[in-house]
């Protein structure tokens, strides 16, 4: 296909009449006393535009004559933490206040986020990325999948569409279910259960998050479990320590609605943050509809100058009817968005909170400490688990073909309840010893993970109970510690880093008394290495080991209570790069390799009970990664702005190694070494030109190129009938956003179009054929108040 960005943003490309504003910023710390000579930094991404300046003798300055549109504040001052703040400039004139923090109460709340300030990642060893607040408000992203492709190494594979399963996949890695990532929130796990089950059955929607982080490389040691593929971490707002708040509606076609609500203030010098969102709409497939109730707290409290109190709450539900089987061959060509359940239902209930205390005993070291908790509920009714599983038993005159789906044929209840809590304190402290500048970060966690799981088996396609099949308890006990340093003298910096992981196992099939108990430690080791060479540019590399656990179901027998010989995934990750920065453009590179020792791979798809994975041996991923920006501010003199913005994947490698022989049933014999791993596209690009005016009108258009893939280790390129085997086409999809703030309403309208041409393709293949979301088109608005 063959379109040019530049024909698409024509029409828009025209003179919009509008004027620059002056706005005030006042900075006052935490007292309310005003601040002077504070350094403030206004940047705007979309343009490029920077603006530094520092406040008179009353903590204030007034910033002339600055263009409408979305811009990033940043205020600096000695003995103070930074302050930032995303801000919409209109034709009006306005003002905005900004706390600063004592600097040692002010690392509690950076324990939030993994890269800090734009400063401090540039100087991380390692490969990175941000999706920070401008890049999400601007594509008016829909879902978590469309705002990870924009991310280099990282391969979002849809299912539903609404992306609240999410299969992420680093650099090659297998994406079912974001097993072999890291996921947090604020700094904490997030998954059902981390070490246990680290599967993606619940996810916080994409709209409750600030910025995104991704880390992929040494670096990861500082978090666990998983270590392997990368460790990603979304940020939510802070209270901001004055009144304000906002409504954004938006509805389009296939029934979509979302409506969010925020609201803050400060009581008594307690900052919060209250946030309700409602979502809902149709799948990519029919009879799939999705419904997600959203509710979160955050207070913020200083406690004189040294110590910082946070809480944060958050109540979730999920009341969708969704179907867990893909499609058959024959299935898809007849109608390739067919869902034959419609029967089947998915309801999860989720409340989660932590709270968080900082204490600075000096300037240069502050104690974290953080306890977290959260209780799932997760039923889901449903007629089948792949695309083999159809009613086909002569036996059962009730059910006996698909005829019978929706009135006499029975379904199956996966029952799932998870309870996990734990205590992590973390230690950050500077030091110079012997003229060597330290960075030290240390510290360890106690987690607790309780799984009840039951499956039932229903006589009639709407049962919500039923036989019991299945009878489990399943407990985690983990303890880890990490420390890293990172050393720099002069340009050079050198970070050694090492976690210890030691997880306790205990299973009881209550059906039959069967329980089994086991345990497992390993160490994680990691260096990284920098060089600073200018101040715009660094050069990087790393190794670091990669870990993750085998799930409890795996390594315990559910028939005997025996130990099962299954390792843990055991890696070696390598990656060399460089990161630049100037003014108005930005490019990362890195080079990676990642051979695994023990790879773990599934035994059966979605089997449910006796459903089980297998140690697969040796596997090698290599490749490259690049991604950056670049901005043209005023161009020709003009009132129109425009940046490009890339990111590309390139796995050249990702196959199996040793002597290895498939997986697929029936092929047992069949080598397979040298082979494409599954769900491992060789390219990924994600590409987006934006324009802006400077009366704050902005566009952009994004094209997501996603490359060819297998769904088995045969690498089969032909569809088996079941579907699940058979080559991937490579796919090429475009999105497309506008933005218009009406500043004497306070508002911004919007529309924005997913799946721009409507282009069908496949998706996934793991339990059947899967499409991908088809086109939507969605508009509405946000207020601000």
């Amino acid at each position: 296909m063959k379109l040019s960005c530049i024909n698409l943003l024509a029409p828009i490309l025209c003179s919009i009449c509008g004027k620059a504003a002056d706005f005030t910023v006042s900075v006052k710390d935490v007292s309310g006393a005003v601040v002077p000579d504070a350094q403030i930094e206004v940047f705007s991404q979309v343009t490029g535009t920077r603006w530094r300046v520092a406040t008179g003798v009353n903590g204030a300055v007034v910033l002339k004559e600055i263009n409408s549109g979305l811009w990033h504040i940043t205020v600096t001052r000695e003995g103070f933490a930074a302050s930032e703040r995303s801000i919409q400039v209109g034709q009006d004139e306005i003002s905005i206040e900004m706390l600063l923090r004592p600097a040692s109460a002010f690392e509690q709340i950076r324990v939030t986020q993994i890269l800090g300030l734009a400063e401090q990642a540039m100087e991380i060893p390692g490969s990175i990325s941000r999706i920070d607040a401008a890049m999400l408000a601007q594509a008016k992203v829909f879902n978590l999948d469309e705002a990870l492709r924009k991310v280099p190494g990282a391969y979002a594979r849809s299912e539903e569409g609404f992306s609240l399963r999410p299969n992420i996949g680093i650099r090659g890695l297998n994406p079912t279910r974001s097993s072999k990532v890291l996921l947090l929130e604020d700094g904490i796990p997030i998954t059902i259960a981390p070490y246990g089950d680290n599967a993606t059955y619940y996810h916080p929607p994409v709209e409750r998050f600030e910025s995104i982080e991704v880390v992929k490389g040494a670096g990861q040691v500082l978090f666990g479990p998983q270590t392997i593929g990368g460790v990603l971490n979304y940020v939510t707002p802070q209270p901001l320590f004055s009144r304000t708040g906002s409504i954004t509606v938006d509805g389009g076609n296939r029934d979509y609605l979302n409506a969010r609500v925020q609201y803050g203030d400060t009581f008594k010098k307690t900052g919060f943050l209250l946030d309700a969102m409602r979502k809902q709409g149709e799948g990519a497939r029919e009879n799939l509809r999705h419904g997600l109730s959203d509710f979160n707290a955050k207070l913020l409290r200083p406690v004189g100058s040294r110590q910082t109190l946070t809480f944060k709450a958050n109540y979730w539900i999920e009341d969708s009817r969704v179907t867990y089987s893909g499609l058959r061959l024959n299935e898809f060509e007849a109608n390739p968005r067919a869902n034959p359940f419609r029967n089947d239902a998915f309801n999860l209930n989720r409340f989660g909170s932590s709270a968080s205390h900082s204490v600075g005993f000096t300037p240069a070291t502050v104690l974290s400490t953080t306890a977290y908790g959260y209780t799932v509920e997760r039923n889901w009714w449903r007629q089948s688990s792949n695309s083999a599983q159809r009613p086909n038993d002569s036996a059962d005159p009730a059910c006996g073909g698909m005829a019978n789906l929706d009135t006499t044929c029975g379904n199956e209840g996966r029952l799932r309840n998870y309870t996990v809590w734990g205590v992590e304190p973390r230690v950050r402290t500077q030091q110079r010893w012997f003229g060597v500048r330290n960075e030290v970060d240390f510290g360890g966690r106690i987690h607790f993970e309780t799984q009840e799981r039951q499956q039932q088996n229903g006589p009639l396609p709407t049962s919500r109970s039923g036989v019991t099949v299945e009878n489990n308890q399943r407990l985690n006990r983990a303890f880890s510690g990490f420390i890293q340093n990172r050393f720099v003298i002069g340009n050079l910096s050198l970070t050694p880093g090492l976690r210890l992981e030691h997880v306790r196992y205990h299973r009881l099939n209550r059906l039959v008394n069967a329980r089994g108990r086991t345990d497992l430690s390993q160490w994680i080791p990691g260096m990284g290495v920098s060089y600073a060479a200018g101040s715009a540019l660094l050069l990087f590399a790393g190794v670091h080991r990669g870990f993750a656990p085998p799930r409890t179901e795996d390594i315990i027998s559910n028939t005997t209570g025996g130990v099962v010989d299954l390792d843990p995934e055991l890696s070696w990750n390598y990656e060399a790069g460089f990161r630049t920065r100037a003014r108005r453009s930005n490019l990362e590179a890195a080079y990676f390799r990642t051979r695994f020792e023990n790879q773990i791979i599934p035994a059966n798809l979605a089997g449910g009970v006796g459903a089980a994975l297998t140690s697969a041996g040796r596997t090698l991923h290599e490749g490259f990664e690049l991604s950056g920006e670049t901005h043209w501010r005023s161009v020709g003199g003009s009132r129109h702005s425009a940046y490009l913005r890339g990111a590309l994947t390139y796995v050249a490698r990702a196959e199996f190694r040793g002597t290895r022989f498939s997986n697929v049933g029936g092929f047992s014999n069949v080598l397979v070494t040298g082979n494409r791993l599954p769900y491992a596209p060789g390219t990924l690009l994600n590409t987006t030109l934006g324009y802006q005016h400077a009366a704050g009108l902005n566009a952009m258009i994004e094209c997501v190129y996603t490359g060819r893939q297998f769904g088995d280790d045969l690498n089969t390129v032909n569809s088996t009938a079941d579907g699940q085997r058979g080559a991937i086409p490579s796919s090429m999809i475009w999105n497309a956003t506008l933005n218009y703030p009406v500043e004497r309403w306070r508002t911004t309208v919007f529309i924005t179009s997913k799946n721009l041409f409507d282009r069908l393709y496949i998706a996934d293949r793991t339990r059947g054929i899967l499409p991908g979301m088809p086109r939507l088109v969605q508009a509405g608005f946000r207020w601000s108040f």
